[in-house]
């Protein structure tokens, strides 16, 4: 006899369906910002126009979710509170998806932790409405109602108490009901949504967002100037690409309106709001040679396919999702957000002067200030004396700045380009230039760094990376798994100079290795490159490495703070910053000028 099998074994048995739908809403309801976005997806996928969310005690005591959608008819509200009873699909292709909800488990989910009335009209019938406690479902009433449906969600887990423990502060749960909304939001412009705090006793509106009218862009557009703010809206590119039947749109920040983290960042699939890896990925790849690392870049990203080529059915929340072809759609992100980026040339995020000219706090207003003057030094009386005199320009050696005099600027005025006409330089660093609306101040030294890399970028892209073969191959020893997911990238690792082959079950021979990295460890390095494919389903870490050398080289070959320069010099270095991409910031991703209206200066001296 078996000592570890009992007398008594385990009986299966079949749960009731309360059991089932508690176990459902531990996977599709995880906090009440789980239970809006199911409720608000519904109303979505109804046709609504109109949507209202109220909310009370972070959602824990009321949700309430009200649309103009199609309704439901009286005789479906028991269906709709049946398992895996839906209206948007017949179960034939489960890979067909054009809509939002599709599995039929977020409303008899809610209905078994929570108290649950659903309202609802369609045209040309009567309202009805149907209640439903802790699995409990009640009888289809007669009710009130103008058009629509209106949900209301009543102590949230108070069937399952134990839920409650896991839940945050009211104003936790509260701030990610607003993300969800606001997420929602961004999918759907031409839908106007408002979300209420009906804690106290007065309604207080926390966010809202008007319909949008005009083309998709436009309307994308002005509904991400309301969500994300003016600022995100000033400082992003539009983003419009197609490849082999995949659309990606929306709009990407420039580098220099950069995050501290990867709060701004939003990715949509089909019009479903995702938190992919695989796109995170692919947008941290995009920006990582504009960006240090402690740095993130701001994007809302909307990719859309024949529903075919993605899979949506790979959780019950339904935020993440499997791309039939991962690479593909990364490269598309990748190679459209780079070619945006170099198409903005120049351009520096409008933030920078705003902190610029935040940093220029002009004088408290009050009595006249008494100053009492130091006796000058002989030092100061003869710089004064010489600036009254011709040859102002030629002070260097008293004061760390100089004019550029008229007669030294081009014939041919250049305030009308972008970066304008250089008219000094101060401390030997800044380059002080005139445009028709205002004036630019040119970090030098970043400024010029960015076109040394850009230059040594292009070559490198011309000519291939140098390798250098190694004397003797480094094995590696690797898992099968590692060691094919490493060869699936070969070729792309030899781009940059990292060659390697099979040698033998699972290990894998380094032959070559870039020439400018100098002595590297190949095994530590292959290691690391596999962590990254692990991570992000890619890597740039051999790209990173050699980008990295030839941006310290550009540093080194670049013009130096503290060198004086001429006119021709200074306005030469703002034509060629016009003409190169990405060189309104610096490697690092710090701006390499700043722009200043004309009206802005003139206010901070109250000239306005």
């Amino acid at each position: 006899m078996n000592p570890n099998i009992g007398e008594n074994r385990p009986v299966i048995r079949q749960l009731d369906d309360a059991a089932i739908n508690r176990i459902a809403a531990g996977e599709v309801v995880e906090r009440p910002a789980s239970a809006v976005k199911e409720l608000v997806e519904n109303a979505i996928d109804a046709g609504a126009r109109r949507i209202t969310i109220d909310v009370a005690d972070g959602g824990k005591r009321l949700i309430r979710v009200t649309d103009d959608g199609c309704g439901i008819a009286g005789a479906d509200l028991p269906l709709a509170l049946s398992r895996h009873a839906t209206s948007k699909i017949d179960g034939s292709d489960l890979l067909n998806i054009h809509t939002f909800g599709f599995r039929g488990e977020a409303l008899p989910s809610l209905g078994a932790v929570g108290r649950l009335n659903i309202t609802s009209r369609v045209p040309g019938a009567d309202a009805f409405e149907i209640s439903v406690e802790g699995g409990d479902v009640g009888t289809v009433r007669p009710a009130a109602l103008n058009a629509g449906t209106v949900i209301t969600l009543r102590d949230l887990f108070y069937a399952t108490p134990a839920r409650l423990k896991f839940l945050r502060t009211d104003r936790a749960e509260t701030q990610a009901i607003n993300d969800i909304v606001k997420r929602l939001a961004m999918a759907e412009p031409f839908v106007r949504f408002e979300l209420r705090d009906v804690s106290g006793d007065a309604p207080r509106t926390t966010f809202k967002a008007e319909a949008e009218n005009g083309d998709m862009f436009d309307a994308l557009h002005g509904r991400l100037s309301t969500v994300l703010g003016r600022e995100f809206a000033d400082n992003s590119l539009k983003i419009d690409a197609l490849r082999e039947g995949l659309h990606l749109t929306g709009y990407a920040a420039l580098p220099t309106y950069s995050r501290g983290s990867a709060v701004a960042q939003f990715l949509f699939v089909n019009g479903r709001p995702v938190r992919d890896k695989l796109l995170v990925g692919a947008l941290r790849g995009a920006y990582f040679d504009f960006l240090s690392r402690d740095r993130h870049p701001a994007a809302a990203l909307f990719l859309d396919c024949d529903p075919t080529l993605v899979d949506v059915n790979v959780h019950p929340a339904k935020s993440e999702v499997r791309f039939r072809d991962p690479g593909l759609a990364r490269g598309l992100i990748v190679s459209a957000l780079r070619h945006a980026l170099a198409e903005a040339g120049h351009r520096a995020s409008s933030t920078v002067a705003g902190a610029t000219l935040g940093a220029m706090t002009p004088e408290p207003v009050g009595p006249a200030r008494v100053y009492q003057m130091d006796r000058p030094s002989m030092g100061t009386h003869a710089g004064s004396y010489r600036s009254q005199a011709p040859g102002f320009a030629e002070m260097a050696q008293d004061y760390s700045g100089q004019v550029v005099d008229n007669v030294t600027v081009p014939e041919v005025a250049q305030d009308d380009l972008p970066l304008g006409t250089a008219r000094g330089q101060v401390h030997e660093n800044y380059i002080i230039a005139q445009t028709a609306t205002g004036m630019v101040i040119v970090d030098q030294h970043a400024a010029h760094e960015r076109l040394v890399y850009e230059k040594l970028k292009t070559q490198m892209a011309e000519n291939g990376v140098a390798t250098q073969g190694l004397l003797i191959p480094e094995i590696v020893e690797l898992s099968e798994g590692d060691c094919a997911r490493l060869l699936e990238v070969a070729d792309e690792l030899a781009r940059f100079g990292l060659g390697i082959e099979t040698f033998g079950g699972a290990a894998i021979a380094v032959r070559e290795t870039p020439a400018i990295l100098g002595e590297v460890n190949a095994r530590a390095m292959i290691l690391d490159i596999l962590d990254e494919l692990a991570d992000q389903g890619s890597s740039n870490m051999v790209q990173a490495r050699v980008e990295a050398i030839l941006s310290r080289v550009a540093c080194h070959g670049s013009i130096r703070s503290g060198r004086w320069m001429r006119a021709e010099e200074m306005n030469a270095l703002l034509r060629e910053m016009e003409a190169t991409p990405h060189s309104g910031q610096c490697n690092h991703g710090r701006p390499t000028y700043v722009e200043l209206k004309l009206a802005d200066i003139e206010r901070l001296f109250g000239r306005t």
